[in-house]
């Protein structure tokens, strides 16, 4: 039988904004990684923490609308793209679309955290301080016994918001130089029902999806580099958008 570790040990010190939820059961959460590299953990916060979290972003004027075009990025603040006339979104749209169906395509809204540590801690942004809180030495070290690796360094984070329309296509997450070891994605969206679609689904060799994760609120899902997978486009009759904060678990050395 596995033990659940200390509050003390997950979450540091007992003043800390945000908290890891006590009752995680490391030993159980590894065994299940170890067999496919990937995972969902429920409950990953404390209620206070995850809901503090989700307000702060839903709150939000941060938020810019974020697509590639060929090899470019490009970003619209996302009250511009809001009031954007329809006649003016629609051919930027139509090449959206018409990529997606074969090559990388994304469209959704984001915000932007910043890499830098005194950055994260001053901020007055809530989900920049909990970047930092990710990236500290006590949340690694629980995500290095989770995952079994022995050198994570920093989790870059950014917030995302999925609305009606957005989606991202297949691709594995791996860039070289950027040491990326781990992908995770902590969903901050209550009750999210899987037909609103914004699944995210992992692909077997062969093309077909291998396993279909459903967004559940305060449940990180966590998958080793190299998995291809890829977010379904949010339905049209979704009544709420798909807020998430994702990134990736860094190494300072290749994985």
């Amino acid at each position: 039988m596995t033990k659940a570790f200390p509050a003390a040990t997950l979450a540091g010190s007992n003043d800390a904004e945000f908290e890891l939820n006590p009752s995680l059961d490391i030993g159980r959460l590894a065994s299940s990684f170890a067999s496919r590299s990937r995972l969902q953990i429920m409950e990953f916060l404390t209620p206070a923490s995850a809901n503090m979290l989700r307000a702060d972003l839903e709150a939000s004027s941060r938020w810019r609308h974020v697509f590639n075009a060929a090899d470019r990025t490009y970003e619209v603040p996302g009250e511009d793209w809001d009031q954007t006339p329809a006649a003016n979104r629609e051919p930027v749209l139509k090449v959206i679309n018409e990529a997606a169906a074969f090559d990388f395509q994304y469209q959704y809204d984001n915000i932007r955290v910043p890499d830098r540590s005194e950055e994260r801690l001053r901020s007055d942004a809530v989900v920049d301080r909990f970047a930092y809180f990710l990236s500290s030495p006590s949340v690694l070290e629980t995500l290095m016994q989770i995952t079994g690796s022995t050198h994570l360094k920093f989790a870059d984070c950014q917030a995302t918001r999925y609305r009606t329309g957005d989606f991202l296509t297949p691709h594995d997450d791996t860039l070289e130089g950027m040491h990326r070891c781990f992908a995770y994605v902590l969903s901050l969206t209550p009750d999210w029902l899987p037909r609103w679609g914004g699944l995210l689904h992992f692909v077997d060799r062969d093309g077909g999806v291998d396993e279909t994760i459903t967004p559940r609120f305060n449940a990180l899902s966590l998958f080793a580099i190299g998995q291809s997978h890829y977010v379904s486009q949010v339905a049209t009759y979704a009544p709420t958008p798909r807020i998430s904060v994702t990134g990736w678990l860094r190494s300072k050395a290749p994985c």
